[in-house]
């Protein structure tokens, strides 16, 4: 057998394995607590969505596994607490951006009508400095996903990064949600495809950044959920990584999907909209998503370090968030460490 049959004939079984697990049933192994990390490994800027399978799929910025380079890591859980390591969902790069390494914070979604799921990526672009949001498609949640053949958007260094996709439930529409680099977080609507913008759409400035130093001086990782009336803006700030890094969680809110938007007054009442931040045990926590359990419960997914075993790098985070006088906060505005009421699954 030629080597590229070899690789067809190794793709086939791969994709039917993975159909095959799409169609079966699974009871969740329910537990009453959890503790800090929930995937022990390095799984930075995660994504998550609960699959019509029954599992739970997350999604990460590239990184390595068995020495071998990952794309987009992906991984899967049927209660957000147990997480099995798939790999990489984005194997085959794009030709627009197989020369480069960088695939960053993904986002995903769901279309029921076509039974397609949508990864968003950010990534270089071939012999420039500048970064783009790309478009990869699948019929399965797990891999292989396969790049639409040109990016959403590209733009000036990391202006163009951290894309999240938004189902308005109001309107029906479909948006994305972007931003980085000391500039404004950034809103427009997609079309109907959901791999280009709605003809005659034009971007929105979400959310400025701060020109004072802190958090809010550069504003990156967008996720907008709605609840009550209000859409709630989910970002992070500063510096995500290294031996300096002092990121963040922060929250805005708004009565329209387009801002704009207006920071919470933060936990010291300092107006930066802070709900989650370092402790003694965890730094650097942020780039989140927002899911829901069983019983309605919202849950942020986020990373965070360790500050004992810092080697690790951005383990995956997962902590339960309330509401209260119309914000979100999470239970000591921090990282929690330990043992707390795992989310709600149904047997």
């Amino acid at each position: 057998m030629g080597k590229n049959c070899a690789n067809w004939f190794s793709l086939m079984i791969l994709l039917l394995t993975m159909a095959a697990c799409a169609q079966t049933k699974y009871t969740a192994n329910v537990q009453s607590t959890y503790t800090n990390p929930v995937l022990d490994r390095d799984f930075p800027d995660p994504t998550v969505i609960n699959a019509p399978d029954g599992w739970y799929y997350a999604y990460g910025t590239n990184s390595s596994w068995h020495g071998n380079m990952v794309n987009i890591q992906v991984a899967r859980s049927l209660d957000l607490v147990h997480w099995q390591y798939l790999g990489d969902a984005l194997p085959d790069k794009p030709e627009w951006a197989n020369s480069t390494q960088q695939f960053w914070a993904p986002d995903i979604t769901y279309d029921p009508e076509s039974k397609t799921y949508y990864l968003y990526f950010a990534s270089g672009h071939n012999g420039t400095k500048n970064h783009c949001i790309g478009v990869a498609t699948s019929k399965l949640p797990q891999a292989p996903f396969l790049d639409t053949g040109h990016p959403l958007a590209c733009g000036k260094d990391f202006t163009y990064i951290d894309p999240m996709e938004f189902d308005d439930p109001r309107s029906g529409k479909h948006y994305m949600f972007w931003g980085s680099d000391f500039a404004p977080l950034m809103g427009q609507e997609l079309a109907n495809d959901r791999v280009s913008f709605s003809p005659n759409s034009k971007p929105h400035v979400v959310l400025e950044p701060s020109k004072k130093p802190g958090y809010n001086h550069l504003v990156e990782a967008s996720w907008v959920i709605y609840r009550k009336g209000y859409y709630y803006l989910f970002y992070s700030g500063n510096n995500c990584c290294g031996k300096d890094a002092h990121y963040a969680v922060m929250v805005a809110r708004s009565r329209h999907v387009l801002g704009p938007y207006k920071r919470f007054k933060g936990v010291n009442g300092s107006g930066n909209g802070v709900i989650l931040e370092k402790n003694s045990h965890w730094d650097a926590p942020g780039h989140n998503a927002i899911i829901r359990d069983e019983k309605g419960q919202y849950w942020i997914l986020y990373h965070a370090v360790s500050t004992s075993k810092r080697n690790l790098g951005r383990v995956l985070m997962l902590d339960r968030i309330k509401f209260k006088k119309g914000w979100p906060r999470v239970e000591g505005d921090g990282p929690s460490y330990t043992a707390q009421p795992a989310p709600v699954i149904k047997k």
